[in-house]
């Protein structure tokens, strides 16, 4: 039996679910087909969703209950359902509902853009919805194919108590060697898309990652057997240096961030989560403009489902994630209006302390072009040990 069809991770089963919706039998026209959304005023728009009374949203970050909390305080009338869950998790759970044609959320609040971009969004499982009062403030490349509300990150990131002076790696590929066996954590890629694009993004840059280890070790790289690129090859390096997989993000943040340690991991966490440093006794920092790349940076998408059955307050909640007209974006955004949160309007500013995209260092992926590699890459997953 091939490997492949022994281990079959998660993330290799979303294709297959996908496909399935996509040849489910047509649904019945969900409630509110009729409405010209992009002409509605905001009173109006508020008027049908306050009717329905209720509005159910999957979203890939805890902080949703925050954002649950806001927009009840400020639209009473409306019940807000929200469901914590992984953007993997997330596209599985939609793509079923929506080829059984059963009860789902009515917005979607997904990170794994390659997935929402080619699949999810083409197979029609989510439609989009840019709020007309927030056109004129979002970029184009933010308004489509999903609007997007907010930048996010998976990136390298290091303890600052143990590490005043910054970063201990200056050069990803010094990752691979002894000094960093076992020192190295990671949330397993081939469980949870959005490490799975980081993996898949090196492989895209492997140009980069090629240069990157000519410059540390003084010599050009050669390719193991079955490895296709230098991208891959760290990879193959890094799992044969014993790197720690785990299943979650917050694994990742307490073994690296933890106070009182003499000799700290690192680890690809999510930059923002060093709001948290304080009420978890954490000391995270992001490692900036490590070579070739600290990461990737990836957007933060908002569909409505297809067959939303409160499709007005779908698009008010929306309406009101992407933040009001302050600088800050008041409330709807104040859950990501943190470092290492990079906000998409042109309006909103980005918070003082912290570190821009371009002291970041982070590859901003492509999702499309993300999503022709990504599979190859997960099949190379498959076979390192």
């Amino acid at each position: 039996m091939p490997l492949s069809a022994r281990l079959a991770p998660a993330a290799l089963a979303v294709p297959l679910i996908l496909a399935l919706a996509a040849c489910a039998a047509p649904a019945p026209a969900a409630p509110g087909d009729a409405v010209d959304w992009d002409n509605l005023t905001q009173e109006e728009l508020v008027a049908l969703a306050e009717e329905e009374g209720t509005v159910a949203v999957y979203a890939f970050t805890s902080r949703i209950a925050a954002i649950e909390e806001a927009f009840e305080a400020t639209y009473p009338g409306i019940d807000v359902v929200a469901s914590d869950i992984s953007s993997t998790e997330l596209i599985q759970r939609l793509a079923t509902e929506n080829a059984a044609g059963s009860a789902t959320a009515d917005v979607a609040y997904v990170s794994d853009a390659p997935v929402a971009v080619t699949q999810l969004l083409a197979d029609g499982v989510l439609v989009p919805y840019l709020p007309p009062r927030v056109a004129d403030a979002l970029p184009a490349e933010y308004q489509t194919p999903l609007a997007q509300n907010r930048l996010s990150t998976k990136v390298l990131m290091y303890n600052e108590e143990a590490n005043p002076d910054g970063a201990p790696v200056a050069n990803l590929w010094e990752l691979t060697e002894p000094a960093w066996s076992g020192r190295v954590v990671m949330v397993d890629p081939s469980v949870r898309g959005d490490y799975l694009d980081l993996v898949t993004e090196m492989s895209l840059r492997a140009d980069e990652m090629a240069a990157a280890y000519e410059d540390y070790f003084g010599a050009p790289i050669e390719l193991a057997d079955g490895v296709p690129d230098a991208g891959l090859q760290f990879v193959a390096d890094l799992y044969a240096n014993d790197v720690v997989l785990v299943d979650d993000t917050d694994t990742v943040n307490a073994a690296v961030g933890a106070l009182g340690q003499a000799n700290p991991p690192v680890g690809f966490s999510t930059y923002s989560d060093r709001r948290d440093n304080a009420d978890e006794g954490w000391a995270l920092q992001v490692a900036q403009g490590v070579t070739p790349s600290a990461g990737i940076v990836f957007p933060a998408m908002l569909g409505v489902t297809a067959n939303a059955q409160n499709p007005a307050a779908a698009r008010l909640l929306i309406d009101f994630m992407m933040g009001d007209d302050t600088e800050t974006g008041g409330a709807g955004f104040a859950p990501f209006y943190v470092a290492g949160d990079y906000p998409t309007r042109s309006d909103v500013v980005a918070p003082t302390d912290a570190v821009s995209l371009d002291e970041l260092g982070a590859w901003i992926i492509e999702p499309e072009r993300s999503a022709e590699r990504r599979d190859d890459v997960a099949d190379f997953l498959l076979t390192l040990p």
